[in-house]
Parts: structure tokens; C-alpha cells; sequence
């Protein structure tokens, strides 16, 4: 059996990681694979950069970190979305993830993306471990 934490661990990890990404934070989209770690340098060429407000990035629930509503941006690339990262303002990676149209942490309504095209992401949630 996998390690269990309780709803209010998981919600106070989540609180805190969206205490470490902080205000302004940054949600960058690149194409290619997921780098073997977040401390890991980008790899791919990046597609669109979403530019977070003053306010926190998100709001936790039972354990899950759903991503404040970001305004939509143009493409800076051309290319096929294969993963984000949310940076802090620094910039310092905090959170990669998967990104797609389904079944990923992240779900654009859209991943072949052209330079200039209009962006948005319908959903971006994290979930804390152990649930």
C-alpha cells in the first residue's frame, strides 16, 4: 500500500507550494518531452509565456491547487505543445507538468500552435501526493 496523507497535509502542501510560486508568477508552455527534473534547463523551444497578476497564482481545496484565471496571450512559436512550467517572478522553476487537450495536468484547447495565434488553457490543476 502507497503512504496516505490526510486532506489537511495535502491541503497545507498545496498552500505552501502556492505560496512559493507567489504573485506574478509565470506559466510558460514549450514543445517537446518534460525535462527529467523541474531543476532541469527548458528543453524545446518555448510557445507562449502567460504572465500571472499581483494576486496569488491559485486556490487550494482538498489537497488540490487549481491555477487563477490567466488572461490569453499570442504565441510567441510555432510548434506542438508538449509541457509547461510555472515559474515564481524570479524566474525560478517551481512546477512542470504534462499538457494537452485531455488527460494532462494541463488542458489548452488547442496544442498545434502557430506564432501569433491566440492562446488559453481551459484547466490547470495540481494535486497533492498521497491522496
Amino acid at each position: 500500500m502507497a503512504i496516505q496523507y490526510s486532506t489537511t497535509h495535502r491541503t497545507n502542501a498545496m498552500t505552501t507550494l502556492n505560496t512559493d510560486i507567489g504573485t506574478n508568477a509565470q506559466i510558460i508552455i514549450y514543445s517537446g518531452a518534460v525535462p527529467a527534473t523541474v531543476a532541469t534547463a527548458p528543453s524545446g523551444t518555448l510557445l507562449v509565456q502567460f504572465a500571472g497578476d499581483a494576486t496569488a497564482f491559485g486556490t487550494v481545496t482538498s489537497g488540490v491547487l487549481t491555477a487563477s484565471a490567466v488572461a490569453n496571450v499570442a504565441a510567441a512559436a510555432s510548434g506542438t505543445a508538449g509541457y509547461f512550467r510555472i515559474n515564481t517572478s524570479a524566474p525560478a522553476a517551481v512546477v512542470q507538468g504534462t499538457c494537452g487537450t485531455s488527460g494532462t495536468d494541463m488542458i489548452l484547447t488547442n496544442t498545434n500552435i502557430a506564432s501569433g495565434q491566440t492562446i488559453q488553457f481551459t484547466s490547470l490543476t495540481i494535486t497533492a501526493f498521497g491522496a
